[in-house]
C-alpha cells in the first residue's frame, strides 16, 4: 500500500450483495489471533460491519463517519477495527478517516482504565455462555 501497511484482503470481489458477516468475521478474527495490527471493514452504513466485529473477542471496532471520530477512537478507545459506510462516506473523506486512524496511537492513561472495563464485561459475557442477561 502506498502509506506503507501491507494489506491482507479478506473480502469480496465483486458489486454483487453478499452477507457481510461472512467476510467481516474473518478479517476481525485474523486481527483477534494477532495476525493483523488492524482492520478496515467496509458496508453500505457501516453499522453491522461494526456490530459483527464486535462480536469477536478482544475487538474494539468503531464505525468513524470523520476524521475526529476515527482519531480518537485510537486515542482514546483503542479500536483495532475502523468500519467506514461506503454509502456515507465518501471517498476522498474516507481516505483522510483511514489515515487519521493509521496515524493515531493508544493514550493509555486514563483510557486504559476504560478499555480494561470493556475487556472485562466481555469476559464475563463470554463465561455466561452467551445468555445475554436473560434469566
Amino acid at each position: 500500500m502506498e502509506w506503507g501497511h501491507q494489506v491482507q484482503d479478506c473480502g469480496t470481489d465483486s458489486t454483487v450483495a453478499v452477507d457481510y458477516p461472512d467476510f467481516i468475521v474473518p478479517a476481525a478474527r485474523t486481527v483477534a489471533r494477532g495476525e493483523a495490527d488492524r482492520a478496515i471493514v467496509f458496508g453500505g452504513s457501516g453499522n453491522g460491519e461494526a456490530m459483527a466485529a464486535n462480536k469477536v473477542r478482544g475487538i474494539r471496532a468503531a464505525l468513524c463517519h470523520d476524521v475526529t471520530t476515527a482519531r480518537l477512537s485510537r486515542q482514546h478507545n483503542d479500536a483495532n477495527v475502523l468500519s467506514l459506510g461506503a454509502r456515507i462516506t465518501g471517498t476522498e473523506v474516507a481516505a483522510d478517516i483511514v489515515r487519521a486512524w493509521l496515524e493515531a496511537s493508544f493514550e493509555g492513561g486514563r483510557h486504559a482504565r476504560r478499555v480494561e472495563k470493556i475487556q472485562a464485561v466481555e469476559v464475563a459475557e463470554s463465561s455466561r455462555g452467551g445468555e445475554g442477561g436473560r434469566s
